[in-house]
């Protein structure tokens, strides 16, 4: 609010005020205005509160502005709302009118609407009429019996036993999968106390065979009918591009294949590193083509990358009773998580013993390979150089640090290839043995430490590699020739997972 003087805002100011807005207002189009007056009969209606306080006038204001403020809090919106009267409730012959005019659903009775009493024109049916035949179909659940499915669907109980004994001699009943659909028709019976005869029944047992059950008088038959398929895998090829994964997805590739074709492929190469957009892969997938028309995709059988460096061919095979991934040399998956960093015998174990050159007993942090000098040593593990060069006793020394505090040591070399702050991956090249330092001959001393300490290198297991060899790997090299020549596919939509069936992709 502001405050009013007007002994600093006199008649002069208003006069200025007056003329210039008789001046600028017709310009702008509208009247100029007049002054009205602040008092109506003597009485002040515009009271200043912040003159003249505790003056009769100034009371009047306050009674006023607190009159208003109590009119606008009363007359305002409330929080809770004003209820009003409840209907009454309708009488009996009200009620029974308003069900009449509804519409009630049969779930709750359907008695609304006006129902006609009987007259001498209504005579009630002795017997409905039967239909002679029917058809209908239905699905096998998960967990469900075969022969429960056909007494749910009006097949007598001894009817149903002998088309499950029937089917059972072909195929066992409960390898029948869930989903299957099963044409069921149904003929005239002689009363209606008794269940309907089972004329015929049609469904698809396994993907390359239909079952079909038929009565001859009163005798059900089974008869087969085979269904020729196709066993030619699915092969597909393509560019890497910016994404592996959606590459081989739009190219076709089942989503269960291309998983499996990551992790066949990332057990040899780093896919975030190795892999690059120029980079084609070959993904073959067992695949079956029934000539009804529907397909069936199966698993990986297949995985392949190219670059212009490199071909790797990857293709699962049993070995020793364990299925695994081994590439086109016969060179299988890689188990442990170090290497042995050098081809020789165990010649001293981890603990105390006596020093052969120092003649007495101290702790042997590390375990001895006894080996000829100029023998490779490589690294156990991936890491980064943290020191190559003479080191005392252990004379030409190299030392590994790894990941979570893991670290390797390798002593008494007769050359050093590694250099400080080298990164180096398992099995890389570092030095040759010899026999450096405080040595009796040609060894390699390995030491493993974990957060400074050392322990037992013992107890890491070294990785182990299969390989394949003689006839395993003639046959194995046989089967992959065989799939290399399976002709590429044309881009096809994308199709389901493995074991669904899938939309038809392009020939």
């Amino acid at each position: 609010m502001y405050q009013r003087n007007d002994a600093q805002f006199g008649a002069g100011a208003a006069t200025v005020a007056l003329s210039l807005d008789a001046a600028i207002g017709p310009i702008f189009g509208r009247a100029p205005v007049r002054p009205t007056p602040a008092k109506v009969g003597g009485l002040d209606l515009v009271t200043d509160l912040g003159l003249r306080l505790g003056s009769a006038e100034w009371w009047r204001g306050l009674a006023t502005c607190t009159a208003l403020c109590a009119a606008a809090v009363a007359l305002g919106p409330t929080a809770r709302p004003l209820i009003g009267a409840s209907p009454a409730p309708y009488a009996e012959s009200e009620r029974v009118e308003a069900n009449v005019q509804a519409i009630a659903p049969l779930g709750l009775g359907a008695d609304s609407g006006r129902h006609m009493a009987a007259t001498n024109l209504v005579e009630p049916l002795a017997e409905t009429p039967e239909r002679p035949r029917i058809e209908t179909t239905a699905t096998i659940g998960l967990g469900d019996g075969f022969a429960r499915v056909l007494q749910r669907n009006g097949i007598s109980d001894a009817e149903a036993a002998q088309v499950a004994k029937l089917v059972a001699a072909v195929m066992p009943v409960g390898d029948i999968r869930s989903g299957t659909k099963l044409s069921v028709v149904l003929g005239r019976r002689p009363s209606r106390n008794v269940a309907r005869p089972l004329e015929s029944l049609a469904f698809r047992a396994k993907f390359e065979l239909s079952l079909a059950i038929e009565r001859a008088g009163n005798t059900l038959r089974l008869r087969r009918i085979p269904i020729a398929v196709d066993n030619t895998p699915l092969r597909i090829q393509g560019r890497v591009g910016s994404s592996l994964y959606m590459s081989a997805r739009n190219s076709g590739a089942p989503g269960r294949a291309v998983e499996a074709y990551l992790k066949a492929i990332g057990s040899r190469l780093n896919i975030g590193r190795d892999v690059h957009a120029g980079d084609r892969f070959d993904i073959i997938v067992k695949r079956r083509r029934a000539a009804t028309g529907e397909v069936e995709m199966g698993d990986l059988l297949l995985a392949g990358l190219s670059s212009g460096k490199r071909d790797l061919r990857m293709m699962p095979w049993t070995d020793g009773g364990r299925q695994q991934w081994f590439d086109a040399t016969g060179t299988g998956e890689t188990r442990g998580s170090m290497r042995a960093p050098v081809v020789g015998r165990l010649t001293s174990t981890f603990g105390m013993r006596r020093h052969p050159l120092l003649g007495y007993s101290r702790m042997h942090q590390g375990i001895d390979y006894g080996a000829p000098t100029g023998t490779p040593i490589v690294a156990a593990t991936d890491g980064v150089i943290a020191f190559a060069g003479w080191h005392g006793g252990h004379g030409n020394y190299v030392r590994i640090n790894h990941s979570g505090g893991m670290a390797t040591g390798y002593g008494h070399m007769s050359r050093i290839i590694a250099r400080a702050g080298q990164r180096v991956q398992m099995g890389q090249l570092i030095g040759y043995v010899g026999s450096t330092g405080l040595s009796t001959g040609p060894h390699l001393h390995y030491e493993l430490y974990r957060n400074g300490a050392a322990i037992n290198p013992a107890s890491v297991k070294f990785t182990s590699t299969a390989r394949l060899a003689g006839a395993a790997l003639a046959r194995f090299r046989g089967q992959m020739a065989q799939l290399l020549s399976v002709r590429l596919d044309a881009p096809a939509p994308r199709t389901a997972d493995a074991g669904k069936k899938d939309a038809k992709p392009a020939a």
